[in-house]
């Protein structure tokens, strides 16, 4: 009996044990979800206010290609650490932070000086070291994907930084974020099978229904091969009216798979009719800058279906119903009254219909960007604030858990 005594009290010092090195971690979503929502709602305003009214003040943010350096590099990247870091120890967690958030004030306050590219690179690389190591073993080559791709952002990310820092090659700048926009663009066709299809198929079968059309694995992969065909062909001028037709075909694939997975049975779940609207804008997004490169029209508006339309809306609304199922203090079937996930997609399509329109009614050409850049602010201030909420629940019953684990 003594015996069984010391066996059954040395697994339970064992699993406190455990449980306090997990303890020690923290999820990196607690500091880049709400770092990333609330620098989305500043960077637009200041952006803007920077190229039409005080150039010299905010030189960092001034352009067209700063501003889209920042959204894609410094909004973008947090939102990808954020989700894909998983938990890590808060001295790593803390140094990846720094990196980010010295690389955004820099830009802001000191972007003559070499420090907010240096700062930025090491982010970058810094995030493409983890991530790259937790998916490197995926069986699937679809999955194998994830690896390379994230990688190739982060090292776009880290030349770009510099590109723009000394301002040469200022064509191959351009090249090279519109080439990012639609790595991202594969990143989120890739993300909307494993976030949209598991939370679709669980719906269904509340309903009694089966969902058979789920990631739909060969859909999925003549998207990608599309995708990275388009993202190839586009590298050269003399191919980039090839590029625009696999970008419709891979608009065409995406939209088809977007149908299968029968969202119109989903009237109750604003949640994930969200969802479908951040990927019906994708597709919107990738049909119309195909026809506009077939046609050799491509316009500086349209590439904003993708990163106003479909990134804006899928990564906060996944922020938000992520961020709020992990809190604990909902299930799945709660987001049936979660009111401020519709509000938000709703607040990101405007803003994304105001800055389409805006080329096309000179007289009212700055009054539309200034209406579209509120809309997109006010979406994120809601967001942040719904993301500091779920994660101060968070948080406290991670703290509720760790007294009851001490007092066993």
């Amino acid at each position: 009996m003594h015996i069984l005594y010391m066996l059954v009290g040395s697994h339970g010092a064992h699993k406190r044990k455990a449980y306090m090195n997990n303890q020690r971690k923290l999820p990196a979503r607690v500091l880049f979800f709400p770092a990333a929502g609330l620098y989305a709602a500043v960077l637009v305003p200041l952006s803007l206010w920077a190229m039409f009214y005080s150039p010299l003040l905010l030189p960092g943010i001034n352009s067209g290609l700063d501003h889209a350096q920042e959204l894609l590099f410094g909004f973008a990247l947090a939102v990808i650490a954020g989700y894909l870091l998983g938990p890590l120890s808060p001295r790593l967690l803390m140094i990846l932070f720094g990196l980010w958030l010295s690389a955004r004030l820099g830009y802001l306050l000191a972007p003559a000086s070499f420090l907010p590219p240096l700062f930025g690179t090491l982010f970058a690389l810094g995030l493409a070291m983890h991530i790259v190591l937790r998916f490197r073993s995926a069986k699937k080559w679809r999955n194998r994907l994830l690896s390379p791709l994230l990688l190739l952002i982060c090292l776009l990310a880290s030349a770009l930084v510099w590109l723009i820092h000394t301002g040469k090659a200022p064509l191959l700048q351009h090249a090279l974020v519109y080439q990012t926009v639609l790595l991202l663009a594969l990143l989120m066709l890739f993300m909307g099978g494993r976030v949209i299809a598991p939370a679709l198929a669980g719906h269904h079968q509340r309903l009694g229904k089966v969902l058979n059309a789920r990631v739909q694995p060969r859909l999925e992969g003549w998207i990608i091969l599309s995708m990275i065909l388009a993202i190839v062909l586009i590298s050269w001028p003399a191919s980039r009216s090839w590029a625009g037709l696999v970008l419709i075909l891979a608009g065409v694939l995406a939209f088809v798979r977007l149908l299968r997975w029968r969202l119109w049975h989903c009237s109750a779940r604003p949640d994930l009719l969200c969802l479908g609207a951040g990927y019906g804008w994708l597709v919107a997004g990738l049909v119309s800058n195909g026809i506009a490169q077939w046609q050799q029209q491509m316009t500086s508006g349209l590439i904003h279906v993708i990163t106003l339309g479909a990134l804006g809306t899928l990564t906060g609304v996944i922020m938000m119903r992520s961020t709020i199922l992990q809190s604990g203090g909902r299930n799945a079937t709660d987001h049936a009254s979660e009111w401020r996930i519709p509000l938000f997609t709703l607040l990101i399509a405007v803003a994304t219909s105001l800055r389409l329109a805006s080329p096309h009614f000179v007289s009212f050409h700055l009054a539309l960007l200034w209406g579209a850049a509120l809309a997109w602010s006010l979406a994120w201030l809601l967001a942040t604030w719904c993301l500091c909420r779920a994660i101060s629940v968070s948080l406290k019953r991670q703290a509720a858990r760790h007294r009851e684990v001490l007092r066993e």
